[in-house]
């Protein structure tokens, strides 16, 4: 007789303790492990998330919690599916998210979602000084809050690097929109972007020489465009003539010349970038009158409050405004048009900043011993610690070096 038909084996075949069993895999935590929240972003017309899957392994195999909002990255086309398998945890609750020791964002929390956050908690999102107001720093300070704009944070350079690669995407995206605007199916001018044989080409004016009008340029460029772009700082211009590669128009703001260009501009391009305050009224409105009908302007600068007189900011749902007869785009966040782009390069940028901050023992103790980290902070335990924005908005300031010395 065989064995297994022998009395008592059917028993024992249903015991589940004689199987293999499925076990999460426990991955020690560090001392000082990170605890980061991520939400669904709840502004209409955001759809970046700034932590990929991948990013999200990374984090969790170091032994950081990483707890993220269901459908938070829906938008950009990462499933909750690949997070879980990455190791974040998944909640449905916005308050779960809220209440980890380290929130990270894109846009800025609203006010109702700085309530939810716990007391002394680290906030990484975008300040958006253009869309922001005195509330919100109220807000912040109240809940004693260590607010990181990412607008501000810098990198061991000096340089800026996650406006930098917004920058790249939105300079990239400038030549698509105003093809978009000048076409006759949009009830624009009826022209291509660019040139062709016999026809004259498109006349594409850049204010500014930094990040975003290098990017434009080259894709104004690349559609056969003449471009003309216009700065103060020698130094900018010169090195945006050496990347593009190709002898181009520059000139410095010159109030005569601006008035004779505009006026043959099929498009124009806002780009300046100002690293304190609110940025200058460069084409004031009368030279947009002198504008030619169905040409547009394009004012990236929106988010710090614009380049051009007439601009006024817009969403991605409604775009564009007509002024004048010259068709605005002033949509602040262009890099969301391609979210899953941009969020794969904004995830690029904070994981090993996260990284980083769970080495030393928290963004409070980073604070101290990165310099370039301190220039993001604008809010400290209950006091303002960025001039600019203090200026801005009226409010009170206090010096973080005097924070780091006391500590000290």
């Amino acid at each position: 007789m065989n064995d297994i038909s022998k009395p008592g084996f059917a028993q024992l075949a249903k015991e589940q303790r004689l199987y293999p069993q499925e076990v999460p895999i426990k991955i020690s935590k560090k001392p000082n492990a990170l605890q980061v929240g991520v939400p669904r972003e709840t502004a209409k017309q955001e759809k970046r998330v700034p932590l990929k899957p991948a990013s999200v392994g990374v984090l969790v195999a170091s032994g950081h919690e990483i707890v993220i909002q269901s459908e938070a990255g829906l938008p950009s086309n990462f499933s909750d599916q690949e997070y879980s398998e990455a190791g974040a945890r998944i909640v449905y609750s916005s308050k779960e998210v809220f209440e980890c020791s380290t929130l990270l964002k894109v846009e800025p929390p609203s006010l109702s979602e700085i309530a939810l956050m716990k007391p002394g908690s680290t906030l990484l999102s975008a300040f958006q000084v253009g869309k922001q107001r005195v509330a919100y720093l109220h807000a912040i300070n109240k809940k004693k809050l260590i607010a990181i704009g990412y607008e501000f944070i810098q990198d061991n350079e000096g340089g800026l690097p996650l406006v930098r690669v917004m920058s790249e995407i939105a300079g990239s995206n400038v030549m698509i929109i105003a093809a978009e605007h000048l076409s006759s199916a949009n009830n624009g001018r009826g022209i291509i972007v660019g040139g062709i044989t016999g026809v004259p080409p498109t006349k594409v004016m850049i204010l500014g020489a930094g990040t975003v009008a290098e990017f434009a340029a080259k894709a104004a460029r690349g559609h056969g465009t003449e471009v003309r772009i216009f700065d103060d700082n020698i130094y900018k211009m010169r090195r945006l003539k050496h990347t593009i590669g190709h002898e181009v128009y520059t000139s410095t703001f010159d109030a005569s010349l601006l008035g004779k260009e505009i006026r043959e501009a099929d498009v124009v391009v806002g780009a300046i970038w100002m690293e304190k305050g609110k940025s200058k009224i460069i084409i004031s409105e009368d030279m947009v009158m002198d504008m030619k009908p169905g040409s547009v302007i394009i004012d990236v600068s929106i988010d710090q409050g614009g380049c051009i007189e007439t601009s006024e900011m817009t969403s991605h749902d409604n775009p564009v405004f007509i002024k004048h007869g010259v068709t605005h785009y002033c949509v602040p966040n262009i890099a969301s048009r391609v979210a899953r782009t941009a969020s794969l390069a904004i995830s690029n940028i904070f994981m090993p900043i996260l990284q980083e901050a769970g080495d030393v023992g928290g963004f409070d103790e980073m604070i101290y011993l990165k310099p370039w980290l301190q220039k993001g902070v604008y809010a400290y335990k209950g006091a303002l610690t960025n001039l600019d924005i203090a200026k801005r908005f009226n409010l009170g300031y206090k010096d973080l070096s005097l924070f780091i010395a006391a500590r000290i």
